[in-house]
């Protein structure tokens, strides 16, 4: 399933083409593709057809991304499709296209110019253009691909890329608590104002206005999710209110929802050091086998939701790796430096190789990039003799190498591979050590946090039992002075 979008861009042109290039993203530069401009002068094509129309002003140029569903489309294949939308949506434009590889889900952007080469005509981008030509031609190309596509019909939610990346790793978010919450308080209102009071003991600020927002106190802006969902308008809301009411009455549902139970009691391996450090931490959040029935959502607590996944993290990591001492994980940072050490000698190794192969390699490039100048040139066009002349150079340089461009085309292939994956190690290796350097500083926190919240219990329990042995005193001496 294809996610489209298209940004308008007036920043510099250089820099939304250096990005989408990245060769740690892009495979070094593989998974790259390039139309109507040529390799290595994108930037200076493109503003050489802004200087001749006389349009330098305004929006500099477009960024389309498009985003696929995880593990359902391999690189090659979403740069094939990026290229085919690209011949299709932006005849005439030039355009650079990217596939990136670096995050969970594949993505390919295209950066193309805001004047037509051909035309001299600004593109215009407004939802018209959208739906009409973008979103139609991603969801057919997906369609002919064996793709999934959104259907027409479906709720269409607007979030920003934290959000959506929470949310398709199965993270809460506040739009997903806030619906939750909705859901929950119209199922137990009576009417429309206990409704509202029941949102407002959930934590929450109400804006009565042409739409309802909702936010939790401390937060900057409403929410308004009657937007994209017609049941959390004021209408919407009163009717499946006085709904559930007539089910009641006519006996098809019963007065009072049935709560899910939470699990019964498992007994749970011992854990010690780290491990323990975390358990006793949730413990004491209320996170582990404290309570009978699952807590309502307050503020304080939604706000701690965030750091609770971070910890989560942290606890998975220390009990795949078996780390419960600081020895231990001491020794475990030693063999990942150790590791990562060994890696980077590989990935400076294969540098050294592709430096000294870079001239062929540049060569190739230049070759299979400027056969169409070499064509025009021969064909007598005039303003082609440097680029003819660059061909020439690169063929002379291939030949007197004397590898056939076959196995150098594949020696090349094989080493950026190889170099893209040395990197995707190299970063996790990285990642893990990062890990183990913020659970050392956690868990010092932890450990604080766990005092504080002991002796503060201490205190209570001794002020309590002073003030039981007090009122026991009292009471006795009252009797004495009855009697």
């Amino acid at each position: 399933m294809a996610v489209t979008k298209i940004l308008a861009r007036k920043g510099r042109l250089d820099i939304g083409i250096d990005y989408i290039l990245n060769g740690d993203k892009t495979e070094q530069k593989i998974l790259t593709a390039h139309q109507g401009c040529e390799p290595g002068r994108e930037c200076r094509q493109m503003l050489e057809t802004k200087r001749r129309t006389g349009k330098m002003d305004g929006v500099q140029y477009y960024h389309i991304v498009q985003s696929f569903k995880p593990g359902e489309i391999s690189p090659e294949l979403a740069l094939e499709i990026a290229k085919t939308f690209a011949a299709e949506h932006l005849d005439g434009y030039e355009a650079v296209i990217a596939t990136h590889v670096d995050r969970g889900h594949i993505h390919s952007h295209i950066v193309f110019n805001s004047v037509n080469a051909d035309t001299g005509e600004k593109y215009h981008s407004n939802p018209r253009s959208y739906y009409c030509q973008i979103r139609t031609i991603s969801d057919r190309l997906c369609r002919e691909h064996g793709l999934s596509v959104i259907l027409s019909g479906e709720a269409s939610i607007s979030m920003s890329y934290v959000e959506w990346l929470r949310q398709s790793k199965g993270q809460p978010t506040f739009r997903s608590m806030l619906e939750a919450d909705l859901w929950e308080s119209i199922e137990d209102a009576n009417d429309l104002g206990h409704f509202f009071l029941l949102m407002e003991h959930k934590g929450y600020e109400i804006h009565h206005g042409n739409r309802l927002g909702f936010r939790l106190r401390g937060q900057e802006r409403f929410q308004y999710p009657g937007r994209k969902n017609a049941v959390f308008t004021e209408d919407g809301i009163r009717a499946a209110i006085l709904g559930n009411l007539e089910e009641i009455e006519t006996g098809q549902r019963a007065a009072f929802a049935d709560r899910p139970m939470f699990r019964p009691y498992r007994r749970r391996p011992k854990y010690t050091g780290f491990l323990a450090l975390y358990v006793h931490y949730l413990y004491l959040l209320g996170k582990i086998e404290q309570r009978q029935y699952p807590p309502r959502m307050t503020p304080h607590l939604r706000q701690e939701v965030m750091k609770f996944e971070k910890y989560r993290t942290q606890f998975a990591f220390l009990r795949e790796n078996n780390i419960s001492t600081a020895d231990e994980m001491t020794a475990y940072q030693s063999r990942t430096k150790e590791t990562l050490a060994n890696l980077m000698k590989q990935r400076t190794i294969l540098n050294v190789r592709k430096k000294k192969r870079q001239p062929l390699y540049d060569a190739l490039a230049d070759v299979e990039a400027l056969a169409p100048a070499k064509v025009c040139y021969e064909n007598g066009l005039s303003g082609m003799e440097a680029e003819f002349a660059r061909y020439m150079e690169a063929v002379r340089l291939l030949e007197q190498c004397g590898i056939p461009p076959e196995h150098l085309t594949q020696e090349k292939m094989e080493v950026y591979h190889q170099l893209a994956e040395l990197n995707r190690q190299i970063r996790a290796e990285r990642k893990k050590l990062a890990l183990c350097r913020e659970i050392q500083t956690v868990s010092q926190q932890m450990e604080e946090d766990i005092r504080k919240t002991e002796t503060r219990g201490k205190e209570v329990e001794h002020d309590e039992h002073r003030r039981r042995f007090n009122v026991r005193c009292r009471f006795h001496i009252r009797c004495r002075l009855w009697c």
